[in-house]
């Protein structure tokens, strides 16, 4: 369950939610069965409220949205990819600490 912040990102709206948006995107690749990717759920969502308005925190689901996974050639999750100006400016692979993703974030806002 996201958090009230934490937007949903899929392959009809990632261009313009991700790609054309005026603050940085912090994109959370993950899927249901993904035992790190629950993991993470908490963190991404207190981040999406930490930085809203600064930022865009969201998810895509990599079996539903199998283009935008292929296109990032997402080979493990969760990875998180932070994006500025339509380009990946940042990404890590794996479950990691809220302060190492706070730090990806707040070098860009």
């Amino acid at each position: 369950m996201a958090g009230i912040n934490t937007l949903t990102f899929t392959d009809t709206n990632f261009d313009t939610e991700v790609l054309n948006a005026d603050v940085p995107v912090l994109v959370d690749f993950w899927a249901e069965w993904c035992g790190p990717c629950r993991m993470m759920g908490p963190t991404i969502d207190a981040l999406a409220s930490d930085f809203a308005g600064k930022a865009k925190v969201g998810k895509v689901d990599v079996d539903s949205n199998i283009n935008t996974a292929g296109r990032y050639q997402i080979r493990g999750i969760p990875t998180l990819l932070l994006f500025k100006g339509g380009k990946v400016v940042d990404q890590k692979v794996g479950a990691i600490p809220k302060s190492e993703v706070e730090s990806m974030l707040n070098a860009h806002v």
